[in-house]
């Protein structure tokens, strides 16, 4: 990985042993347009996304927790595709024939992406890939206009197949507002801008995408990763289950602050696939849910024997998460 640039605008791989550094907000580098006094207007959840992203650029919540490690990260990627040979632990480019909604935003236009992961939310793949083929059926795909501009009841209806339709139209057609209101047209293409002196650093892709209401960390995350082909750690329900089994974060975490961690310790080259993996075996492995207890769980196995391992070679008991469990 090449060193960290100081100017901002220039792609960094942030890393944890990294020393904190100032963060400048993106609002203090992109110039801002004040034609409304609502673009001047901060809400107060945006303020404390912002706040809580700018303070763990570089550094954990949980300094003094070291796990993973690198080692526990690439063992845990080793054992995971190896039990599921089928997935597809490898990145590939986003391609125009994806549905957003169940690829997590593997697609080339941004917006499209945001819109496909909010359509993922609390639902099943198979739900929000229909919710994404009927909103592009009704509007046309990509013809953000006229979802922005249409009857709110009209896009709940074309997304009433993934649920929550009336919360995820409202921030649909709200993020759609938002860009067009900041950025004068329905684009966020300018963060898939490749060119070294123009690309924008991970850290301010995140910042401009958690501006939006509706768009959280882990969304955010998810666009980064699938969409803009960045090294970043999205953690959902599977990933962050699977985390506390591990024993990867201190119990107290939740999932924004198991995110921030992860992302800082897990390496760069190692994220991709081990989302992909913890996802797709959190899915289909009942050995590592509460309702398994007892079924086989390679995860489980190798907390097993690494505890066993490790309390032979200290003469201590086995310390870490219950593998009986797994949790």
């Amino acid at each position: 990985m090449p060193p960290r640039p100081s100017v901002r605008l220039l792609h960094r791989t942030r890393k944890a042993s990294t020393a904190p550094s100032p963060s400048m907000t993106l609002s203090m580098k992109r110039s801002r347009t004040p034609s409304t006094a609502a673009q001047l207007e901060v809400s107060p959840q945006k303020t404390k996304k912002l706040k809580l992203h700018n303070s763990y650029v570089d550094n954990s919540p949980f300094p003094e927790f070291a796990r993973p490690t690198a080692k526990e990260a690439s063992d845990v990627y080793n054992l995971l595709i190896n039990a599921h040979p089928n997935l597809r632990a490898a990145r590939s480019p986003p391609a125009t024939t994806s549905n957003s909604a169940r690829t997590c935003g593997s697609v080339p236009n941004v917006i499209e992406a945001l819109i496909g992961v909010i359509l993922s939310q609390n639902t099943s793949g198979r739900n929000s890939s229909a919710a994404k083929a009927s909103l592009d059926a009704t509007f046309g795909r990509n013809n953000f206009a006229a979802i922005a501009s249409a009857p709110r009841a009209d896009v709940v209806e074309a997304i009433k197949h993934g649920g929550l339709a009336n919360k995820k139209a409202a921030t649909i057609q709200s993020l759609l507002s938002s860009i067009k209101e900041k950025h004068g047209d329905y684009s966020l293409q300018h963060l898939t801008e490749t060119d070294r002196d123009k690309r924008l650093s991970d850290d301010a892709v995140m910042e401009e995408l958690i501006s939006y209401d509706g768009v959280g960390p882990k969304t955010a995350s998810c666009v980064l990763l699938f969409c803009l082909g960045r090294d970043s750690f999205a953690v959902d329900t599977h990933i962050y289950r699977l985390s506390k089994l591990l024993g990867w974060v201190p119990e107290k975490a939740d999932r924004v602050l198991a995110q921030a961690h992860l992302d800082l310790r897990i390496p760069a080259e190692l994220k991709y696939g081990l989302h992909v993996l913890m996802i797709g075996h959190g899915r289909v492995c009942s050995g590592c849910k509460k309702a398994g207890v007892g079924a086989s769980c390679v995860l489980k196995t190798y907390l097993k024997e690494r505890n066993l391992a490790g309390s032979m070679g200290s003469g201590g008991a086995p310390t870490g998460t219950d593998f009986q469990t797994g949790l």
